[in-house]
């Protein structure tokens, strides 16, 4: 890989596994808004840099005319994901949040069965499906016993997961070549669009903190906005498959941020399953090594 691929692949990393920070404080019932609230602001700055973007491209006309695949697309990997995330986090920690998204190449890896993908029967993708489904129950398990995790706000988060799983084959499949910016442009206003009455309906009439403020800006532009800029681009110069390997980083990132700046305990679920599950999802995603054994 190439120094600018290098950079641009860490960056991504750390724009994608800031975000369960961002939540976590912009959510904060006393200080903080709504978990619609902050979808409804996050993708509309995520959209305001990113509509540009595509126009100048000119690629803004395909996704548009491509709706009825985007708007599903939509659905899936933003309207219902984030919401899903956002009120977790009220109940759970970033880094678990994290964690427990790191899952998405797995539940990938059985959809893409499901659709007549034979080389998920390799050896080494099921001992990624193995190890990490063994990962996630030691998760969730023990985090589930020990108290130290409410269980809804776990399977929202995994819901989301499997959203974000099918959300990408979907879009994919029904509009291949069409720029992924455009395709998130406009998926983000629709996601504002859809969040803006609740988001009218719930302002807060509490006193908002700095922190929470500062954290929607940087959802909005960084984790939002820039990170799916970034991410295009750094998809032609080591490719797609490689490029998905962020998720890794992400969960790395998401975790040692929770911990550093949130103060966020280390938990013995998080200890043992970060590593299953980071290696399974590994091993579960390696279509392309699969493709060269067979």
């Amino acid at each position: 890989m190439s120094r600018r691929g290098w950079i641009l692949f860490l960056l991504t990393g750390l724009l994608w596994g800031i975000p369960y920070l961002f939540i976590k404080v912009a959510v904060d019932p006393d200080n903080g808004f709504t978990p619609a609230i902050v979808v409804s602001l996050r993708t509309a700055i995520g959209a305001a840099i990113l509509i540009p973007w595509s126009i100048r491209q000119k690629s803004l006309g395909a996704a548009i005319r491509g709706i009825k695949y985007v708007a599903p697309y939509a659905l899936l990997e933003m309207i219902g994901p984030w919401i899903l995330i956002g009120t977790a986090e009220q109940k759970i920690s970033s880094g678990l949040a994290g964690l427990l998204i790191a899952s998405v190449p797995i539940w990938a890896t059985i959809f893409a069965s499901m659709k007549g993908d034979k080389t998920v029967w390799h050896h080494k993708r099921l001992f990624g499906l193995i190890i990490g489904f063994i990962g996630l129950v030691a998760v969730v398990g023990i985090e589930s016993i020990k108290g130290s995790a409410d269980p809804l706000a776990i399977a929202m988060v995994l819901v989301a997961a499997v959203g974000y799983s099918y959300a990408v084959m979907f879009v994919q499949s029904g509009l291949p070549g069409v720029s992924g910016i455009a395709i998130n442009a406009v998926a983000m206003v629709i996601t504002s669009l859809f969040y803006l009455p609740f988001a009218i309906h719930q302002w807060p009439s509490h006193h908002i903190a700095p922190s929470a403020i500062w954290s929607i800006i940087g959802l909005g532009v960084l984790s939002t906005g820039a990170a799916f800029a970034i991410f295009f681009a750094l998809t032609p110069i080591i490719g797609v498959a490689r490029a998905s390997l962020v998720t890794y980083l992400n969960t790395a990132f998401a975790v040692l941020l929770g911990v550093i700046i949130l103060g966020e305990p280390l938990t013995i679920g998080i200890i043992l399953g970060l590593p299953l599950v980071l290696i399974g999802s590994y091993f579960a995603s390696r279509k392309s090594e699969v493709a060269t054994d067979a």
